[in-house]
């Protein structure tokens, strides 16, 4: 079975992060896989799950979060198209967070235990995978900076900085411009503020001229002074992890 276009997409953000020969990527596309639908607020992963698959987002938008005891949401990460959506749950049996979709969205399922053949057989793919993680983590290492240590500008900033790094690279995003996969609610909780604080904000970026908004598309108009307002640095995202490249063939 071809991969779907964005199944290679995963394949084409692995090999950024480690030199795959083509019969690397050949058997990484070769994954056994079942496709699955989700409407908007479905769930990929539930927290206690336990898990079975590995499921890679390719197409729509996700969010990792946790839940109080008290039914305070944080959303503590954002997913999107050709992101393993919980490659972490899927070495440690249960779920430890939630997965759920923002908009409908499409995943494949593979099987762990294909998963863990394929790191054994192709130790270059099971390096790329262990570095996916890795950024994960350095991802959430600066999100907690950002809600601990930034005010309300500088952690919204962070914020769209990073959605259009990252959406550029899924090419989902043109000029630092994209459609905001957020509404403001789902933005406060992914910033630790109040909705009427991240509208304030938003609204005070405009009159700035950091930023321009048209319904749910956000252009950057000052990238320079986005950045430094928002405290952002790119390292943690390492997107110039580049080796030697393979031409993915579908």
């Amino acid at each position: 079975m071809s991969p779907p276009p964005i199944f290679t997409l995963a394949a084409e953000k692995l090999k950024r992060l480690e030199r795959l020969s083509q019969d690397d990527v050949d058997a990484f596309l070769a994954l056994p896989h079942r496709l699955k639908w989700l409407d908007p607020g479905g769930y990929i992963v539930r927290e206690d799950d336990r898990i079975e698959h590995c499921c890679v987002l390719l197409d729509g938008i996700a969010i990792r979060h946790k839940v109080t005891n008290g039914g305070n949401r944080q959303i503590v990460s954002i997913q999107i198209p050709g992101d393993f959506v919980d490659l972490q749950n899927s070495l440690l049996d249960v779920a430890d967070h939630s997965v759920q979709t923002l908009t409908k969205a499409q995943v494949a399922l593979i099987p762990v235990s294909a998963i863990e053949t394929l790191i054994a057989q192709r130790p270059a793919v099971g390096r790329a995978l262990w570095r996916d993680t890795l950024i994960d983590a350095a991802m959430f290492r600066e999100w907690i900076v950002n809600i601990g240590r930034r005010d309300a500008s500088s952690r919204i900033a962070h914020l769209l900085c990073e959605l259009a790094l990252r959406l550029d690279l899924a090419g989902m995003a043109k000029d630092h411009c994209y459609k905001m996969p957020l509404t403001q609610e789902q933005l406060a909780d992914a910033v630790g503020l109040t909705p009427i604080h991240v509208n304030r904000t938003l609204r005070d970026l405009e009159r700035q001229q950091l930023i321009k908004r048209e319904k749910r598309t956000i252009c950057i108009v000052d990238w320079p002074a986005l950045a430094e307002l928002g405290d952002f640095n790119d390292r943690y995202l390492h997107p110039n992890l580049t080796r030697d490249p393979v031409d993915v063939q579908a």
